[in-house]
């Protein structure tokens, strides 16, 4: 339980935030959001007891497990899994226990210690480590190569792994989807759906929140305020207040006019029922979700590009790779005008190399790429950000692209992506990553391109910027092809969607839900290479009855884990309320003693059985778990 009570930090002379009260309980899984600067992670740091509050009071239980991802990575010559496994540091003290207890032969203690390690699943170490170091990307041949011949972005996967090997009871994740690609953010946000202890999580990914998150706790104002419910059941709240003035207002409607453009578009060109099916879903949402950004510093369009040839490019029978190693052979792929395209396929399928070929930063290693005379490409990828000149400004890089614009012009332009004042003068290289993307971004859309390739745009980008970037794109004309992470964003500008798996590249009939099930079938017929062909003599008829046979088995289980799920709910109510009791002086009085006694005692027997009934919910879960497993083998 954390407790804030009238809690007000500050950075310097600046307030971020002050009069913060709210409680955060066992089990509960904070989203913590607002715009660059606003105090996150500050926040965070008075939780790791870096920083203490300027006014009002802060406190927690003694000797809490606090995990958080390490910002850097030692380039140590231990291996990759030992790294991880350090990360269980109550392991890591039982084992020097351990081999303190050898060197003098204390055969008791040695007992003892044995006996407390097999408490703690210690001897499962290796199988836990593993299993996180795989759900994250790594292969089984990389367990055990050294932490120092790990690249930047895999090292902090392997921080990562490292906060999750931790049986921690407070979970502080900042940014944790930034260095990974889509199918280890559907395996992080499952581990973290599962995770029993207090998470506090920062994101910038909308999709990630709302799939994990029951509350929200926004910096806005110099406030900080606690919502309950998801994140877009916070923008919901937040639009009710914002829709109330005016000016907000007017914007709020040319945003929808943007959104309602975009949806009449593409019911028109809708051809694949899954994917309009999961679009319009999502677009249904936007009207909201416009709502809540109505106060966004960032506003940009596309411009209509000057020419639009058709087609774009042609890539035929091309063999994409890297000397004599094909990592995709024989692709067909035109791209036209108004194409929008998503590329989905599992980290190191080849998807970046196949961008890479479209912008021609490099040739395919057979076969033909054919593009129009009038190509005009955008590019954005990560060493983009690298190749901005860091002792200039951002003023400097728009003007070398068009010497003829007026500074105002410039400037104006740069405003729409929150580049104001004296920060369009100032030297690139002290920028945030996010403000490093975000010029990147402004210089491509600057150049009017007709085709753009995004691969991974809206890393370090935060959700205000998301959004307007979600928005152009919509009323972008040209042709597109993207790759991201970012799940809202490929189901608000994508039409299409392309599958790079096993060495080829195919049209994928179905949608994002859709493509996490094809992850989920692709893990379970690389443990077991016989159920892909045993599914295929199942008949239709046969396959329903099974279903139906396996859902009539998962039945009381899952009703035993949704009762868990309401006790559990019903617990912590409970705990609050009394918890809202103790925090009144007045039940402190002396004659108030008998009352107090009486709530201490409820409190005491609350916690107990909400520690049983917690036990319970994940007995349960893992009992589904090894049922559905046992359902799926048989």
């Amino acid at each position: 339980m954390l407790n804030f009570r009238n809690v007000a930090l500050r950075r310097g002379a600046r307030v971020l935030f002050s009069g913060a009260s709210f409680t955060l309980h066992r089990g509960q899984k904070i989203g913590l959001t607002g715009a660059n600067g606003v105090g996150k992670s500050s926040l965070f740091a008075l939780l790791r007891d870096e920083l203490h509050p300027d006014e009002g009071d802060f406190s927690m239980p003694p000797n809490l497990e606090i995990a958080h991802v390490a910002q850097e990575t030692p380039g140590v010559s231990s291996s990759a899994i030992d790294y991880v496994i350090d990360g269980d540091k109550e392991l890591r003290r039982l084992e020097k226990r351990l081999a303190e207890a050898e060197q003098v032969n204390d055969g008791i203690k040695l007992a003892e210690l044995h006996g407390a390690l097999d408490h703690i699943g210690g001897y499962t170490a290796q199988v836990r480590a593993s299993r996180l170091m795989n759900g994250l990307g790594f292969l089984p041949g990389q367990l055990n190569n050294p932490v120092s011949s790990f690249s930047g972005g895999w090292r902090m996967r392997l921080n990562l792994a490292q906060a999750l090997m931790c049986r921690s009871d407070l979970l502080l994740l900042d940014e944790p989807t930034n260095h990974l690609d889509l199918d280890a953010v559907i395996w992080l946000q499952d581990w973290l759906c599962k995770y029993p202890g207090t998470l506090v999580l920062i994101s910038h990914d909308r999709d990630f929140l709302d799939s994990i998150t029951d509350h929200i706790i926004h910096i806005e104002s110099n406030k900080a305020e606690i919502y309950t419910g998801n994140y877009s059941d916070f923008e919901r709240m937040r639009a009710e207040k914002l829709s109330q003035q005016q000016s907000a207002f007017e914007k709020q409607q040319r945003e929808i006019a943007h959104i309602q453009s975009f949806v009449d578009r593409f019911r028109a060109q809708a051809t694949k029922a899954k994917q309009a099916q999961s679009r319009i879903k999502s677009l249904e949402r936007m009207e909201l979700i416009a709502q809540a950004h109505v106060d966004s510093p960032f506003h940009f369009t596309f411009a209509k590009p000057d020419k639009m040839p058709n087609p774009l490019i042609n890539l035929k029978q091309a063999d994409i790779g890297y000397g004599d190693k094909i990592i995709i052979d024989n692709v067909d792929l035109t791209l036209s005008p108004g194409d929008r395209i998503g590329l989905l396929g599992p980290n190191g399928a080849g998807k970046s190399s196949l961008i890479k070929v479209l912008a021609g930063q490099m040739q395919p290693v057979a076969g033909q790429l054919l593009i129009s005379d009038m190509l005009k490409i955008g590019y954005f990828a990560q060493h983009q950000l690298e190749q901005l000149r860091v002792d200039q400004s951002p003023l400097w890089h728009l003007q070398a692209l068009d010497k003829r614009a007026t500074e105002k012009e410039l400037r104006n332009y740069l405003g729409g992506f929150d580049f104001q004042g004296d920060k369009v003068m100032e030297a690139v290289e002290p920028f945030s990553g996010g403000e490093k993307a975000r010029l990147v971004l402004a210089l491509l859309v600057y150049q009017n391109p007709n085709l753009l390739l995004l691969d991974e745009p809206t890393n370090h980008l935060d959700l205000e910027m998301r959004h307007a970037l979600s928005v152009a794109l919509q009323d972008y004309q040209g042709a597109m092809v993207i790759v991201s992470h970012d799940r809202h964003l490929l189901r608000s500008v994508t039409d299409s969607l392309l599958l790079v798996a096993n060495g080829s590249v195919q049209a994928f009939d179905g949608d994002l839900d859709d493509y996490r099930q094809w992850l989920t079938d692709q893990k379970k017929g690389e443990e077991d290479p016989s159920t892909a062909n045993n599914a295929v003599n199942v008949s239709r008829k046969d396959q329903r009855k099974q279903d139906a046979e396996r859902r009539h088995k998962l039945k009381p289980l899952v009703d035993a884990i949704k009762r868990a799920e309401q006790t559990v709910e019903k617990l912590h109510q409970q705990q609050f309320t009394i918890e809202q009791q103790l925090a009144d002086p007045v039940i402190y009085q002396e004659t108030e003693k008998n009352r107090l006694k009486q709530l201490l005692e409820q409190k005491a027997q609350v916690d107990r059985d909400l520690s049983r009934a917690e036990e319970a919910w994940l007995t349960a879960e893992s009992k589904l778990e090894e049922a559905q497993e046992a359902c799926t083998s048989g």
